[in-house]
């Protein structure tokens, strides 16, 4: 009687296992948050960014990502020659989303890239060094153009005194 009693719970805890990662494989795949298309194969993949290649069309997987971005605020996005952009410009875990126009083959390429402090702090210290460049350009044609006028205002200032 208890092999039956074991079997039975056995069984039991196999069905709800099945149940349960039949729900989990249509789950899709996400990235920093953002879903990675089905079907797709990965190229590259790290803590910060993912390369992958699907057999979509470029508008076919950007209608995918607006879809799957409609309603979030702080999303640009940019169609340049051979790839479009979609940029965030808020705080999320992801910092940009690039597909691929036409690479010379059938596939097209997404590369999800996530938030890179290099990038960030580079930028600051590169408008911090600006500010100070533009100051000092400033200063330099303050001085000389002072220079000048002091000039001219002494040549003023002997001519009447002489005359």
């Amino acid at each position: 009687m208890k092999k039956i009693e074991y079997f039975t719970k056995v069984l039991f805890v196999a069905f709800v296992f099945l149940l349960f990662s039949s729900f989990s494989t249509g789950a899709v795949e996400q990235f920093l948050g953002l879903p990675v298309i089905p079907g797709s194969h990965v190229t590259f993949k790290s803590d910060v960014k993912i390369e992958l290649n699907t057999s979509l069309s470029h508008d076919a997987v950007l209608n995918y990502y607006k879809k799957a971005l409609s309603g979030l605020k702080d999303v640009k996005f940019r169609d340049w020659d051979n790839a479009t952009y979609i940029e965030d410009d808020s705080n999320r875990p992801w910092h940009s989303i690039t597909i691929s126009k036409d690479n010379g083959t059938s596939n097209v390429s997404v590369v999800i890239m996530k938030d890179n402090w290099t990038w960030i702090i580079g930028t600051l210290v590169l408008r911090f060094v600006g500010v100070f460049v533009v100051l000092l350009v400033l200063y330099a044609g303050m001085t000389i153009s002072g220079k000048i006028i002091d000039r001219f205002v002494r040549k003023m200032d002997s001519k009447k005194a002489a005359g």
